[in-house]
């Protein structure tokens, strides 16, 4: 199951000795207030911990050092009340490794036109500080994220909470694992890497297993266990038989349940959240894990299929970044099937053969078990299910041989004109922005992968901070993208990096 740190982050008030002890009193004041609304708003997820003003370079430097051996700061967030020299902060921008998020509020909403005076000038001057601030961060090219807005505004504090949900993203890649069972599909280019160089970047940890190491832990799985887990399924999903026999149907799924038994137990004890294999080697495994994936899916875990290792490792940062987030709709793999080019009624059916993500899924799910022509085994048992509609967000983590770009593209997930009775798997049917014809040119320009990572619940603005924090290259698909100018920055991109 899905687990993550209680997160914090921590509030640091950037001011000067300058102004005097009732100034620096004031500050903390104030800061103190600004903190206690953030975490009384239902639109900042994680909690605001208060830290005493940065003074001096020593102070300054030993808060961002304690940042970084504190497991549960998942980040810094300043703001400067006052003036506060820039020059101070070199030492420990160098030494920090936690996000940062430069928040440029101010105390008082309005000017106070009777009463201002140079003591409130001084005192209140996040106007001047803030641009001392941002601009020993460009200075030094330190990826930052700014915030801008009065402290009790709600969308200063939605966009304050949505960064937040990045930098646990950023905490959170540092500990992704990804089992890798059995190796990539022959001779496809996109779903592999450089694993050395993403764990550079990411911090990922990305290991090849052989499939029967996993054998073990399936066959493990006691009758009683795999009839428990089977009557779960029984009571949760609807049930499709397609005229089988109930006692065959029921065995397709036993297999399934085993698997998901096992798949979780050897991932438990070998550290892993993620994971990928391969439906041509499957080893001793007597059917493709299908409703097992799904589930673990479900319950966190990422998962790619036919070896892809980045599609994992993004599905699990998504559902980390998402954990907790009230009223979400879901973050899953996806991959592009089939166009449906009718004038009006364009789209991309999106759906995987077997491994769909259930918490997508609008409406009922039903389980059912019919032939794969993949793979060479028995018919696999499945959920099916048509997804959620709405605005959502596909990215596609690649490998462009000297760097890794993160293409994410604006979709709007859609019912589909008729039922597909014959098809049986998950679907989602969505149109890129700004359309179908400029949105998938420009995905195949940008060279994004057949296999997603979407997400309902997700921006692009967010996941371009992650790419930023990162250190990647990032590329928007969005209503605003117009093929020349976009080809264009790809090619200048491509100059840059060359």
């Amino acid at each position: 199951m899905l687990k993550i740190k209680q997160y914090k982050f921590w509030f640091c008030p950037c001011t000067q000795d300058l102004y005097g002890d009732e100034v620096l009193e004031h500050v903390a004041q104030h800061a103190a207030e600004v903190v206690a609304e953030l975490n009384a708003s239902e639109l900042v997820p994680f909690e605001v911990v208060l830290k005493p003003n940065l003074l001096t370079s020593d102070v300054i430097r030993a808060t961002f050092n304690a940042a970084n051996v504190d497991d549960e700061c998942a980040g810094i967030i300043t703001w400067a009340h006052t003036f506060s020299p820039a020059k101070s902060y070199i030492l420990g921008l160098q030494d920090l490794r936690k996000p940062l998020c430069q928040f440029a509020t101010q105390y008082n909403e309005e000017i106070p036109y009777d009463t201002i005076d140079m003591d409130f000038m001084n005192e209140n001057q996040a106007a001047h500080g803030e641009r001392e601030l941002g601009h020993i961060f460009a200075r030094m090219r330190w990826n930052h994220k700014v915030v801008f807005g009065f402290w009790k505004d709600p969308e200063a504090q939605a966009e304050l909470g949505a960064w937040q949900r990045v930098a646990v993203g950023v905490n959170e890649s540092r500990n992704i694992r990804v089992a890798r069972f059995a190796d990539t599909m022959r001779n496809v280019a996109v779903t592999d890497g450089d694993k050395i160089e993403a764990e550079v970047k990411f911090g990922w940890t990305v290991d090849a297993w052989p499939v029967n190491d996993l054998v073990p832990f399936v066959e493990g799985v006691t009758d009683a266990e795999v009839k428990a887990l089977t009557d779960e399924y029984y009571d949760t999903y609807d049930l499709v038989l397609d005229g089988r026999d109930p006692e065959e149907f029921r065995r397709h799924v036993e297999v399934q349940a085993a698997q998901e038994i096992g798949i979780e137990r050897f991932l438990v004890e070998h550290g892993y959240n993620a994971f990928s294999d391969h439906f041509g080697d499957l080893g001793g495994l007597k059917q493709l894990p299908s409703l097992a994936i799904q589930r673990l899916m479900q319950k966190g875990y990422g998962f790619g299929p036919e070896g892809d290792w980045k599609t994992p490792a993004m599905v699990r940062l998504m559902k980390v970044m998402t954990a907790g987030m009230a009223g979400a709709k879901g973050s899953a793999l996806m991959e592009d099937y089939t166009y449906n080019l009718v004038k009006g009624k364009e789209g991309i059916l999106e759906s995987h053969m077997t491994e769909v993500d259930p918490s997508v899924a609008d409406g009922k799910v039903s389980i059912r078990a019919t032939p794969l022509s993949m793979g060479d085994r028995e018919d696999p048992a499945r959920l099916i299910f048509t997804a959620k509609t709405g605005p959502a967000i596909a990215t596609s983590l690649v490998d462009l041989g000297n760097r890794f770009r993160l293409i994410i593209q604006d979709v709007d997930c859609k019912k589909v004109e008729k039922p597909m009775p014959l098809l049986p798997t998950g679907t989602v049917f969505w149109t890129p922005r700004p359309d179908l014809k400029v949105g998938t040119t420009a995905w195949i320009y940008a060279g994004g992968a057949h296999h997603t990572a979407m997400s309902y619940d997700l921006t692009a603005d967010q996941m371009v901070d992650w790419a930023e924090a990162m250190g990647i290259e990032s590329v928007v698909i969005d209503e605003n993208t117009r093929l020349r100018d976009f080809q264009r920055d790809l090619k200048l991109g491509e100059v840059y990096y060359r």
